[in-house]
């Protein structure tokens, strides 16, 4: 009799360990659980504050940029206008020897609002918007040719597949901060940029042959870091390869699903 209440007693003492170990078990199961889920919530929050901060500093970068523009096609603009007004009005009571030397300096003018205008459809959003990546893109190596900097050229294969338009203008800044880096820094003679439309992706590469530089070493240019945040909003893959005395390439590799 007395072993059979020791074998009870030890049945529900096995009984109590095994439900202390599980109530144990579950309470830390559910403790990582809700662990996981806070830290979880806490890199999502992490990650949407970056992205919102991003957007933020992208969209006072595009309404600066935009004021630019305005302030060059408008006031800017206008002064030249004025002031090829008043090279007429000089040439009339100028003396016939000088007629040459205003002339010339009215075509400096005309071609300096030319530039102008240019320049101001490729800072304005609004003007990329309507105009899209592609003919935007080609405004501005044609801007770059016509100014003498560099032989530039565009190359188009595959079947053109239309991207928002929020998108489009990342694409366009992030191609523009490369071409603006290749005219201060790179001292090339050349520029070649691909745009190879696939099924699933866009695939943009940009190249000069230009001195080149070191990536392996850190820079004060906010140039790099503002193209790879730049590509990070629309989860594109960026890639910079650049040798000493090799030129630069710019690799840009767009999803599709990155649409919206």
């Amino acid at each position: 009799m007395l072993e059979k209440e020791e074998i009870l007693l030890l049945i529900y003492f096995i009984a109590i360990i095994f439900l202390l170990v599980l109530f144990v078990v579950i309470f830390f199961m559910a403790f990582q659980r809700r662990k996981n889920k806070f830290l979880q919530e806490r890199y999502l929050a992490e990650q949407r504050y970056q992205r919102e901060l991003a957007d933020s500093q992208i969209e006072i970068q595009e309404q600066t940029l935009k004021n630019i523009a305005w302030e060059l096609h408008d006031n800017v603009g206008q002064l030249l206008s004025v002031a090829n007004i008043q090279l007429n009005v000089l040439m009339n009571a100028a003396p016939k020897p000088l007629y040459g030397q205003i002339n010339e300096t009215k075509e400096l003018i005309q071609e300096v609002v030319q530039e102008i205008r240019s320049l101001s459809k490729v800072l304005n959003n609004d003007v990329i918007l309507k105009n899209g990546l592609l003919a935007s893109l080609q405004v501005e190596l044609d801007r770059f040719k016509r100014l003498g900097y560099l032989d530039a050229s565009l190359k188009i294969t595959g079947d053109i597949i239309p991207i928002s338009s929020a998108n489009e203008i990342i694409i366009f800044r992030i191609l523009q901060e490369f071409l603006s880096n290749v005219l201060k820094h790179a001292r090339a003679s050349k520029l070649f940029v691909h745009l190879d439309y696939k099924e699933k992706s866009l695939n943009i590469v940009a190249i000069d042959d230009g001195i080149g530089f070191n990536t392996a070493l850190k820079t004060d240019s906010s140039g790099m870091e503002t193209m790879r945040s730049r590509a990070q909003l629309i989860d594109a893959k960026f890639l910079i390869k650049s040798e000493i005395g090799k030129g630069t390439q710019l690799t840009l590799g767009y999803s599709y699903k990155g649409n919206k």
